[in-house]
């Protein structure tokens, strides 16, 4: 693994005023960034080449960042209330530990949604263009959890096992790899549906569709204790990725319909 980028050693007077003599770049803090810059990027292009918005603000990439910072922390907290009712102090620590992709999403998709309607942005077809874009960024994140040897899966004999440093040189589940697997197949699959996009919102629901079921899946192979809504049987992440695969099924077969309506009575 390679947590560590690289080093580099601070001139003499920010050394002293900063009393930090060298700064180490982390694999996992700098893909994220890169991932974020990549996805932006792209989004901003998107909206111009499909939807002639041209003026997209940054404040809109920051404060997704921001929601999805607060809402992974947050469900992190929920997987267990107890221990940090019991360790308040815990909760200010908000830098260490670990965030909940699921929280992060379900704070982000109001918070977009609200910003979006304000500035009069087309909702579908924007969530359409993001769908895609969440697909960019994280599957550049999950291989900076790769790198820095975390997320990893339970213990495996089979020849794709991987050994972390803080597996003690047993092999376990690379999770992370087979995540960012799902997540480029997806990519592929949505880039797909929109060459023969029936309706606005497609690609968004079938985005959520087509996670919720592969996450669900990868938590058979997770070694970490992630909680549980019925013990050993169901995860908290299983138990939302069931919540949205049945409400984004209801919404995909509901636009659909309409779709199919508006042909019937034209």
């Amino acid at each position: 693994m390679y947590p560590e980028l690289f080093k580099f050693s601070l001139p003499d007077f920010l050394a002293i005023l900063l009393n930090i003599e060298q700064v180490t770049v982390y694999t996992y803090a700098f893909l994220i960034a890169l991932g974020t810059l990549i996805a932006a990027l792209f989004t901003k292009w998107s909206a111009k080449r499909e939807l002639g918005v041209s003026n997209l603000p940054n404040t809109f990439f920051y404060m997704i960042f921001i929601a999805g910072f607060v809402g992974g922390k947050l469900f992190y907290y929920l997987q267990d209330p107890l221990f940090y009712y019991e360790n308040p102090n815990l909760l200010l620590d908000s830098f260490s530990g670990g965030f909940v992709f699921y929280g992060s999403l379900l704070v982000i998709i109001p918070y977009t949604i609200w910003f979006l309607k304000k500035h009069s942005i087309p909702v579908l077809p924007m969530l359409d263009i993001l769908a895609i874009t969440t697909t960019i960024i994280h599957a550049i994140g999950r291989f900076g959890c790769f790198t820095a040897g975390c997320c990893y899966g339970s213990p495996t004999e089979n020849t794709l096992g991987v050994v972390f440093p803080t597996t003690h040189n047993i092999a376990v589940h690379p999770t992370q790899l087979y995540e960012v697997t799902m997540l480029l197949v997806i990519m592929l699959i949505l880039f797909k549906i929109k060459k023969h996009q029936q309706f606005k919102g497609q690609l968004f629901i079938t985005y959520l569709i087509l996670y919720a079921f592969g996450r669900g899946s990868l938590e058979f192979f997770r070694g970490d204790d992630r909680g549980f809504v019925v013990e050993n049987i169901l995860s908290h992440s299983q138990f939302i990725a069931l919540c949205i695969i049945a409400i984004a099924t209801y919404l995909y077969y509901k636009f659909f319909n309409q779709i199919n309506l508006k042909i019937t009575n034209s």
